[in-house]
């Protein structure tokens, strides 16, 4: 099966995007090795904030948050999802399994021995992050949750998501900068725009940015189910901090924060605060996010009021 690479020179001179690659090359059992990359700023030492993106962003989202949480005394490690920004992609949309996608990221975890995690997950971050939270429980410290869901498919999806997955296979030209820019805050720079187009220089490289909408269940029988609903198991006696952060417009996953407040033990009492702007809530009000997450996590000066 064949796998992409997408060349370097597409991520030269990114407007605010300061920071320095990092590799690590784990193996699929079908795929061979495959190369993921993240970033990895601030005292190695630290305790660790684990940035995770979704659909169909990269780490490049998690700009403006970073150089805020360093400051606040983390080490930020952000890595591209298989599929997506400077990581590896394999060619064949049947290769992108919600099950695939949970493994790869464990290998990479596991592989930098990550502990004392704070995982910070929004979108795909959030359904990827919070399964390998619940499954590797003794590495997480807390979760910082924002504009994300655990669905198993026994509940009916909003009408919005389901608008976005119909949207994500029809239209013909799928622009990841005009989705994030409609999605986030609605005033990204021509050059912001292109940072999110930049890992997909054809259509062949979008195989795993088309197929991740697909993989979100919808119905009880999906694959994935099964596994989801063991995850909400093990949060329903998750008594560690859960901090939610969503937004106030985001018709997508706005529904599940009531859901993580009510069935998670470790939400309660905890600062949770609205935030302002879009799905890409990393977009309209990151900075913002990021303070609220240092000042809850003892590691920065106190977050503003909500």
């Amino acid at each position: 099966m064949q796998v992409l690479r997408t060349p370097d020179a597409r991520f030269t001179d990114l407007p605010g995007f300061p920071f320095g690659a990092n590799y690590l090359h784990i193996r699929d059992p079908a795929l061979g090795e495959l190369r993921l990359h993240y970033l990895d700023e601030g005292p190695r030492g630290a305790p660790v904030a684990l940035c995770l993106h979704g659909e169909p962003t990269w780490c490049y989202l998690y700009r403006r948050m970073i150089p805020v949480l360093t400051a606040a005394g983390f080490r930020v490690l952000a890595p591209d999802l298989v599929g997506f920004g400077r990581s590896d992609k394999p060619a064949a949309r049947t290769a992108y399994t919600y099950a695939s996608h949970v493994q790869w990221m464990r290998a990479w975890l596991e592989d930098l021995d990550l502990r004392d995690i704070t995982l910070l997950a929004q979108d795909w971050g959030g359904l990827i992050g919070l399964r390998l939270a619940t499954a590797m429980a003794e590495r997480f410290a807390r979760l910082a949750l924002s504009n994300t869901a655990l669905p198993t498919g026994d509940q009916p999806m909003p009408e919005a998501f389901m608008k976005w997955r119909a949207y994500s296979q029809q239209v013909e030209d799928f622009d990841p900068g005009l989705i994030c820019n409609e999605f986030g805050r609605g005033s990204l720079t021509p050059g912001e725009m292109d940072a999110y187009r930049a890992p997909f220089p054809t259509a062949r490289y979008q195989a795993g940015a088309r197929q991740f909408p697909l993989l979100v269940p919808i119905t009880p029988d999906d694959p994935a189910a099964p596994d989801n609903r063991q995850a909400w198991a093990a949060l329903q006696t998750w008594t560690k901090p859960v901090l939610l952060c969503f937004s106030d417009g985001d018709p997508i996953t706005g529904p599940a924060v009531e859901a993580f407040r009510r069935r998670v033990p470790g939400a309660r009492g905890q600062p949770h605060a609205t935030l302002r702007g879009g799905h890409f809530i990393q977009e309209s009000d990151g900075e913002n996010w990021a303070r609220r997450v240092a000042a809850w996590a003892g590691a920065g000066p106190g977050a503003p009021a909500a």
